[in-house]
């Protein structure tokens, strides 16, 4: 599911989706893609999960599926919790840091001129 988003324009999708339900002709307005490549990101979409469609006369109605944003949800926590786990750690292991380097300050450089 997770892997749907990597492309820029689902994620534009999901958030405008995330505002309110949708067609593909609603959605591709303002974009600087075709309403036929919004359909294709929109099976995509569908095909993970992420989002669900209604078909109303001719139209389809795309809409945010909540089961799928509770799996993203799910899965960016544990991310976070593992990640600053290990920063955790890594902090109380006493690895080393970033390497720092100390800005001169104005009484080093004159000395220098000195």
């Amino acid at each position: 599911m997770i892997e749907a988003l990597g492309e820029p324009m689902r994620v534009t999708l999901l958030e405008r989706l995330l505002d309110e339900p949708a067609t593909a002709t609603d959605l591709a307005r303002g974009l600087p893609v075709t309403r036929s490549a919004v359909s294709q990101h929109l099976q995509v979409m569908k095909a993970v999960g992420l989002v669900s469609d209604v078909p109303i006369g001719t139209r389809r109605v795309y809409a945010v599926d909540p089961d799928a944003l509770a799996l993203l949800r799910s899965y960016f926590d544990a991310f976070w919790s593992r990640s600053l786990d290990a920063f955790r750690h890594a902090a109380e292991a006493g690895a080393p840091g970033p390497a720092t380097t100390r800005r001169p300050d104005v009484a080093d450089h004159h000395r220098e001129d000195s």
